[in-house]
């Protein structure tokens, strides 16, 4: 977790449109979540992200200066504790698939209810990713099919897999499929402590940030193929 035990998480609201800024600043101020600070374009985001280390930042996709893509990648080479939600307003977006591949945590809609906002942040500071049910699926595989197709020699294309058990394989690409921890345990008949401690080491092998990252890379190495078996699943926690 980000922010200590109990604590409000501190947020960062990187949009280049002023009403956006002030209408979740007052969402989430409502609900006893402290709004650090504000950025209008994503160099001011990077610039505000390393002044006031926020636990998450709403990061707005497009904006003027540098994108919301760039300060994401440069935020969290700063700040790797640091948790990012994508802001957008199109949910099949190859912006917001190559934000979620270099760490973002999840990804909202600019039309989010206020108590999906505060749910969101609040979610993604405890270390889970933000997986929208079927549109995070949608959005992985329409874009990750290109790169598992490219990679021919299929799974054992990424390096990093060579280092996983076989039960940890087996733990990945049911990640990839959506399933959440109890779930996970349920399928492979584990207590959910011993799947916790294999999505640890999946992890800490595979330099992966969250779930997030996980369910595009077992996208894009074919361990998870799109339409194939479990992809109907939705990501969960």
């Amino acid at each position: 977790m980000t922010a200590g035990a109990g604590a409000s998480p501190r947020v960062l609201i990187a949009d280049d449109q002023t009403l956006i800024r002030t209408g979740f600043r007052l969402i989430l101020t409502a609900r006893g979540i402290t709004v650090v600070g504000e950025a209008a374009d994503g160099a001011e985001a990077v610039a505000e992200a390393g002044r006031l280390r926020p636990d998450v930042v709403l990061m707005d996709i497009r904006m003027p200066i540098m994108d919301g893509l760039e300060a994401t990648r440069r935020i969290l080479e700063q700040i790797p504790e640091c948790r990012v939600l994508i802001l957008t307003t199109f949910d099949l977006d190859r912006y917001v698939y190559t934000a979620l591949s270099v760490g973002a945590s999840g990804f909202l809609l600019k039309d989010v209810t206020p108590e999906h906002l505060a749910a969101a942040v609040r979610l993604v500071d405890t270390g889970d990713a933000l997986l929208a049910p079927s549109i995070t699926r949608r959005l992985v595989e329409r874009f990750a099919s290109g790169a598992a197709a490219a990679a021919q020699d299929g799974p054992s294309a990424h390096a990093g897999l060579a280092a996983l058990t076989p039960r940890e394989r087996e733990v990945l690409t049911l990640l990839g499929r959506g399933l959440s921890n109890l779930e996970l345990a349920a399928e492979l008949t584990l207590s959910e402590a011993t799947v916790k401690s294999h999505v640890a080491r999946i992890f800490a092998k595979l330099a992966l940030r969250d779930r997030a990252q996980a369910v595009v890379l077992a996208y894009e190495t074919g361990l998870v193929r799109p339409g194939g078996p479990g992809a109907e699943a939705s990501p969960g926690r």
